[in-house]
């Protein structure tokens, strides 16, 4: 075989490649032809089976043995460190090419070079190289300023993106999809929405900006009218439609749509699963999340931090902790909020000694905590009514940590004191929050008060509670109650003269959901709407009956 046909071999061979230890073998039989300093044709797909391989060390090393690497063979390493989420070397290597080489940068070194500052949020570095792009005479290049378009998006730049866009005299597809996008982002959706209209062939990616936009301004018809327009659905519109719902709390149709995905035969991938694991965790339905891990299981997916996390989360929400902690164990690797999720599992449970030594551990395992995690300590507090314990732990919070407290954590510090019976320390703590205390804190300071029937701060809380949320009836309630509780009736006629002169009007109930074989049962008090409404409410009535007969007393102690 000819040295060119050995070449050509070796190069058929690295773009199959799909392990390490081949292509080490490979590289053996380049250093053996001689081909390893000089050949920059074979050093490109040495490179780029690199990249694939994630394996940047190593093309790092063939790189080095280069005499006179050319603009490719630098575009190539430039492309590797990029893709492989190590923008700071792409960018030292373009500006080494510079210093080293007489190299000129081609259409390919600019994409590669403008996506790393856009992984960095290098906006000077990025403005240089716009400037180079400008110098080099690709200014007019529909890839390279449609990364620039991406790049100032993410910076927040749109009007900078805009300007870009407006002045490129070609525009693909691509370039489109991508100016819809950055208006989306930003929050412009009437901008978004024209540009999208105006596109002449509206490609995946741009419904799926819109329809991501849409989302995350909460607007679930929108986004679902685009969805349904949709000729062409990839994984991430499904993915994006499923976290439209999860974000926007529609639980259980996030379900109903990745059962449709699967349907579609689009196969889902661990950001999906991750959404719609977390779906089940906060509907409480055991029974799909099982599913969800079965179905992890069969396809193979990695357990990592994310998958993870989710089902540690689900099964501690849905009341299976055993599960939880197993899942927690099982996983190689644990970062954050694989330890966030299982300290609130234990903390939720009552489990609080379990939940601070988890705690301690996590310490001990050089994983810093953040404001997430200590909502959980406090938490665990609360549940225990470990007073000293929570004081040290708020105070260790700015104190050591340096994270500064946050509505959250008032509000635990709050419910931890007033079930302590120290309703005048919440009080206090109250007044030195350094930002102004929202209606969750006072409303569990008044919650205490409840507990404790100290009327004083109760009518404290509710005075600042009827300046946030004066249309809410339930603290309102809470109050009137106490008052009764005191046999204070003058009071309680007061309160609702002045309730019926606000127009302030009792809520909606609130509504429960039980999940039985696989299907979803919502209900609501006095409500008539399920189908088996009158034979339920046939049982309770038999119910009550036999109470009554077995001597128990109904109590009464909600009058609002």
């Amino acid at each position: 075989m000819s040295a060119k046909n050995k070449i050509l071999s070796i190069v058929n061979q690295l773009k199959i490649c799909t392990s390490s230890k081949q292509l080490e073998s490979l590289y053996t039989l380049i250093l053996k032809y001689g081909a390893a300093t000089k050949d920059c044709f074979l050093m490109n797909q040495c490179i780029a089976t690199c990249s694939t391989l994630n394996s940047t060390d190593f093309a790092s090393f063939a790189f080095s043995q280069m005499e006179n690497p050319n603009v490719f063979v630098y575009n190539a390493l430039i492309r590797a460190f990029v893709n492989c989420h190590s923008p700071l070397n792409a960018l030292k290597l373009y500006i080494d090419m510079f210093k080293k080489t007489q190299n000129s940068p081609n259409s390919y070194t600019f994409s590669s070079v403008i996506k790393g500052c856009t992984l960095m949020c290098a906006s000077r570095l990025g403005e240089c190289v716009h400037v180079q792009i400008l110098k080099y005479g690709f200014g007019s290049h529909v890839f390279v300023q449609t990364g620039l378009i991406d790049f100032y998006s993410n910076l927040g730049r749109v009007d900078l993106s805009r300007l870009v866009f407006d002045e490129m005299p070609e525009r693909d597809n691509f370039a489109w999809a991508a100016m819809v996008s950055a208006h989306a982002k930003a929050g412009q959706l009437g901008g978004a929405r024209s540009l999208f209209d105006e596109m002449p062939e509206k490609i995946t990616p741009a419904w799926n900006a819109m329809i991501n936009g849409y989302a995350r301004t909460g607007d679930i018809e929108s986004a679902e009218l685009l969805f349904r327009e949709m000729s062409r659905k990839d994984l991430i519109s499904w993915t994006t439609m499923i976290n439209c719902y999860s974000h926007n709390g529609i639980y259980g149709r996030a379900i109903e749509v990745f059962c449709d995905m699967k349907s579609n035969l689009i196969t889902p991938d661990e950001v999906t699963m991750t959404s719609v694991i977390s779906a089940c965790a906060h509907l409480g339905v055991l029974d799909q999340g099982k599913e969800m891990h079965l179905y992890v299981m069969q396809k193979g997916f990695d357990l990592g931090v994310h998958i993870g996390s989710a089902l540690i989360d689900m099964y501690a929400k849905c009341g299976s902790l055993e599960r939880s902690l197993l899942v927690f164990y099982k996983l190689r690797d644990k970062n954050l909020f694989c330890w966030n999720s299982v300290i609130d599992g234990l903390a939720v449970h009552g489990y609080a000694e379990e939940a601070l030594a988890m705690f301690s551990r996590m310490e001990k395992e050089k994983v810093m905590p953040n404001g997430v995690t200590f909502v959980s300590v406090l938490t665990a507090c609360t549940h225990a009514g470990l007073v000293e314990e929570g004081r040290k732990r708020f105070l260790t919070m700015a104190g050591y940590y340096g994270i500064i407290p946050e509505m959250e954590h008032y509000g635990c510090m709050v419910d931890l004191l007033c079930k302590a019976g120290l309703p005048e320390e919440a009080l206090e703590i109250i007044r030195s929050m350094r930002m102004e205390p929202n209606a969750v804190v006072w409303g569990a300071l008044l919650g205490g008060c409840k507990l404790q029937k100290n009327l004083e701060i109760a009518q404290v809380a509710v005075k600042k509670l009827s300046i946030l949320e004066p249309k809410n009836s339930g603290y309102y309630a809470l109050l009137v109650n106490m008052y009764a509780d005191a046999n204070r009736w003058s009071e309680v006629a007061r309160i609702r003269a002045i309730l019926r002169g606000l127009g302030v009007e009792k809520e909606c109930p609130g509504s429960s959901w039980i999940e039985i074989e696989k299907k979803i049962h919502q209900f609501a008090a006095c409500d008539n709407y399920h189908h088996s409404s009158q034979e339920m409410y046939s049982l309770l009535d038999g119910l009550d009956g036999q109470l009554k007969l077995a001597g128990h007393v109904q109590a009464l102690g909600f009058v609002f």
